[in-house]
């Protein structure tokens, strides 16, 4: 409730929260079909998401750009087969801009509290810009919004600059300087040869070794965006295209013996081609079963390491101190400047810990055991509350996009519910969560994540859970999770009575 003095909350019918790809798609829906009042939530002063965050030199998407973008809003006019990350977030700025969504966002509106009113049957939201009350809430955060800054000890006496990956200056200046790179993730891939070739030397801090495969990127031609504009079908055909073939990478990941063997070799062709000194060789040879962690694509990140100047530390960062780094393996290394490409809080999301359902049950402690949802979407507890990009709502092998319409359409599909009912709430049994959560845990154990020997973003550390992907193709999360199924849902009428 608002403070006695302070302006009354904003009222509508749908809150959501963030606006990256989850966010703004959903509101797109909304927009164009005209279902109620909504606003997004956004606590930066821009659209974008991860993409709006993430501008290191190098940035850019490793799911082909007509994969990765709307299939209702197609654009013909992408630049390159892989994107960089300034072209996707213009896409997502063009999308707001053109369909009429600005004014339905608050910028710098963070959440602070999201608490169910069950007398009044909504959520109220306290923000950094003011109160709001909707009749839904959908946190559409996603998972890479988070940084991860690893508990290292004396990180915070280093004196040469520390930064994340994600949180790039405008300029930054890098010659003359001896920079660390932490991590070997995606953003690291993508983030060393650039680093490579301004600074006067670079070390890369070496966990565990991953896997790469050609990235192979080509630019499209003036003729051929001429082309895909001048033939929706076309466009729409390449995206068919690419979505199976995208899908095809699946069978490797439940350890299907001959896909496995050609990523594989694939990976090993690479690493040999492309670094001609044998000790290096070793020490860039993954010793976990491939796909248990993302496979990385890069034509340029292997010859990097092999330039003057650059060195591989491959062990892990254990103690800093004010001028220096030291690794497990003993070796200590002067720095001017440390680069945490240490990922995100994936599997533990912040916003969890700030979100009430019913009898004020936190959404962190329902998820103390690692996250869970029915149909990845909606959770047990929390009235009228969707997730998207969520819990089991990644994959390891397709575009993440496909995941979020599916999403989507399941909202759509409650949201309808709850106006044909007139049904004033909607939860999913805790029966329907938990037998829809057990099939999830008897898939992911037979798949490479989970039996990969191997430690990822994708599992939680608690439970030892894949609690992020989807342990199967994208195809079968929109046919089995992308239904709303009334019959798993408890429908609470205006005044409380109770329909099944």
């Amino acid at each position: 409730m608002p403070v006695s003095g302070s302006p009354a909350p904003v009222e509508v019918d749908t809150l959501i929260v963030g606006a990256g790809f989850a966010g703004l798609g959903l509101a797109i829906r909304l927009q164009r079909e005209r279902r109620g009042s909504y606003l997004v939530l956004e606590r930066a002063n821009d659209v974008g998401g991860t993409w709006r965050d993430n501008v290191y030199p190098g940035v850019a998407c490793d799911i082909p750009s007509h994969l990765y973008s709307f299939s209702f809003r197609p654009n013909p006019d992408w630049s390159q087969f892989y994107s960089p990350g300034g072209e996707i977030l213009r896409y997502l700025q063009d999308a707001a801009r053109d369909e009429g969504i600005l004014p339905r966002l608050r910028f710098g509106a963070e959440l602070t509290e999201a608490r169910w009113d069950a007398d009044g049957e909504c959520w109220e939201v306290s923000t950094t810009a003011g109160a709001f009350r909707g009749r839904t809430l959908v946190v559409a955060t996603g998972r890479l919004s988070e940084k991860r800054v690893p508990d290292i000890e004396g990180l915070g006496t280093f004196g040469g600059g520390v930064l994340h990956s994600s949180e790039w200056p405008d300029e930054l200046e890098l010659a003359g300087r001896r920079v660390g790179l932490v991590g070997t993730g995606a953003s690291a891939v993508q983030l060393l040869p650039a680093l490579a070739e301004r600074a006067a030397g670079v070390v890369v801090f070496q966990r565990s070794a991953p896997y790469v495969v050609p990235r192979r990127n080509t630019m499209f031609s003036s003729a051929d965006r001429a082309a895909l504009a001048a033939d929706p079908e076309a466009a729409q055909a390449l995206r068919r295209t690419l979505f199976w073939e995208a899908e095809a990478g699946f069978t490797a990941r439940i350890r299907a013996t001959s896909p496995l063997s050609r990523l594989g070799a694939t990976a090993a062709d690479h690493l040999r081609a492309q670094v001609p000194d044998a000790r290096l060789r070793e020490a860039l040879t993954p010793d976990y079963e491939i796909g248990c962690k993302r496979v990385l694509l890069s034509d340029d990140y292997y010859p990097s390491l092999s330039r003057p100047g650059v060195e591989l530390e491959p062990s892990a960062v254990v103690r800093v101190d004010r001028s220096g780094v030291i690794a497990a393996s003993g070796h200590r290394h002067e720095l001017d400047l440390l680069i945490l490409a240490t990922g995100f809080t994936s599997t533990e999301p912040p916003i969890a810990g700030r979100v009430r359902g019913r009898d004020e049950l936190l959404l962190a402690d329902a998820w103390a055991g690692g996250m869970v949802a029915y149909n990845s979407t909606a959770v047990a507890g929390f009235p009228n509350l969707f997730v998207i990009d969520g819990p089991n709502a990644s994959l390891g092998h397709n575009s993440a996009v496909h995941m979020i319409e599916t999403q989507i359409g399941f909202v759509l599909e409650a949201l309808d519910h709850l106006s044909a009912t007139g049904a004033s709430t909607l939860e999913p049994t805790r029966t329907a969560q938990d037998a829809y959560v057990r099939e999830l845990d008897r898939r992911a154990a037979t798949t490479v994540w989970t039996s990969g020997g191997c430690r990822s973003w994708y599992v939680d550390e608690r439970s030892g859970r894949l609690t992020l992907l989807w342990p199967d193709t994208a195809s079968a999360f929109r046919e089995e999770a992308g239904r709303f199924e009334p019959g798993d849902f408890v429908r609470r009428l205006a005044g409380g009575g109770v329909a099944g």
